[in-house]
């Protein structure tokens, strides 16, 4: 397809592909088919016109992918040029894209500076699988939670990501994969969903998605959109390191899946681990769970849990985590940890999470093992980081990186 003529899979890309998105212009990209349509009517276009219109361009943005107004051939010349001089609906720049040799992906994204002074960058990650390609999308830059286990924790908060440039990663990705459909295809030709290689979407890159709520909402309902990009919403999950009183809300307005960034069944622990816990403790949280809109065998929770040796990895743990989640229908999810420079912590020895996943497959959770990924291009849960600080390519090479895996639709 169109979209990866350009691509060399064989090498890691380091200089800018794609030019900047347009600082200086507001972007349709992001916005509601409400908001859209108020942003054609700002610029002229006649109220008659716009339910027609904005209809056209969610079709053009969403289905058929294209990032150049020209490229909108059903559209008038006269109405493509007011486009342009208004709007942008350009991709982000890639500072840097490496693909692993396991077909893992990496870019690099530059953003505009939207009031962080400078441009900013986020690092967003592709996972193929048998039977499902994942996208794994950053929500913010940087973060605020400084959980103790995580590189990506130690990068302050810069600024939240809009909707626009949360939406911008999933169109870039299926850009760069060639998943949609050429530039030629016939306009109202029925286009498959199945066969897609961004068939998964997680939101566990940079940040907690429930601090940036709105703009997560707005990215992800757009995502799901039926008429649009159509990702089912049972394969798309919500990372959160336990922001309960929008848990809820995730559930009843998104209906996507939820996934607890857990790590440890004593407040104690977790307090070190994961300090939101002392605004959120394990009881308000598992509580939260409990109540979660949707929540059923089919639609389970997944806890995510990263085996940290002498930590949180012993069998006292193991039956305090079954314990914990009585009641809920959970999958498991144990990571083996991933290092970073400057760490403190191992991964527990790879007898200890078998015996860990035993029991808990024993008592009746599915307890996967997440296999490694992206060995070579530190694309790991937990290693995002885009500070101009982070570890020299030859230095990135030495460590063991691995990635998500087992979220979605079974």
């Amino acid at each position: 397809m169109a979209a990866t003529e350009a691509l060399n899979l064989d090498h890691p890309l380091k200089a800018p592909i794609r030019p900047a998105m347009a600082a200086e212009m507001p972007s349709l990209i992001g916005l509601s088919r409400e908001d859209m349509g108020t942003a054609l009517l700002e610029i002229g276009v006649p109220q008659k016109q716009v339910k027609m219109r904005v209809s056209q361009l969610w079709h053009w943005l969403y289905v058929r992918g294209v990032s150049d107004f020209d490229h909108m051939t059903n559209v008038s010349k006269d109405m493509r040029e007011m486009l342009k001089k208004h709007f942008t609906i350009a991709r982000p720049e890639i500072v840097e894209e490496q693909i692993s040799t396991d077909g893992t992906r990496k870019w690099l994204l530059r953003f505009p500076p939207r009031g962080a002074g400078r441009p900013v960058e986020i690092e967003t990650v592709y996972i193929p699988e048998e039977g499902r390609g994942t996208l794994c999308i950053s929500s913010q830059v940087g973060c605020t939670l400084t959980c103790s286990f995580c590189h990506t924790g130690t990068q302050k908060l810069v600024r939240n990501l809009t909707a626009e440039e949360i939406l911008a990663q999933l169109l870039l990705a299926r850009d760069r994969l060639g998943d949609f459909p050429d530039r030629d295809t016939p306009a109202g030709a029925i286009v498959p969903a199945e066969g897609r290689k961004v068939s998964n979407v997680v939101m566990m890159g940079m940040g907690e998605p429930l601090y940036n709520f709105e703009n997560v909402k707005t990215a992800l309902l757009i995502a799901t959109d039926g008429d649009g990009l159509s990702l089912s919403k049972r394969r798309v999950t919500l990372s959160t390191s336990g922001i309960v009183p929008e848990i809820h809300r995730t559930g009843a307005e998104l209906g996507v899946m939820l996934a607890i960034s857990l790590h440890a069944v004593r407040d104690d622990l977790r307090d070190m681990l994961v300090p939101i816990n002392k605004k959120y403790p394990l009881k308000d949280l598992l509580d939260a769970c409990r109540a979660y809109p949707g929540l059923s065998n089919a639609r389970r929770i997944t806890f995510e849990y990263v085996m940290l040796e002498g930590v949180n990895d012993s069998l006292e743990d193991a039956k305090e985590l079954v314990r914990l989640l009585k009641g809920i229908p959970a999958k498991i999810n144990l990571i083996p940890f991933n290092p970073w420079p400057g760490t403190n912590y191992q991964c527990s020895s790879w007898e200890h999470i078998e015996q860990f996943a035993d029991f808990i497959n024993a008592a009746g959770y599915a307890s996967p093992i997440r296999t490694p990924r992206g060995r070579d291009i530190l694309a790991a849960c937990g290693q995002l980081k885009s500070e101009s600080e982070r570890m020299r390519k030859v230095d990135r090479m030495a460590f063991e990186a691995m990635m998500i895996a087992n979220h979605g639709e079974d």
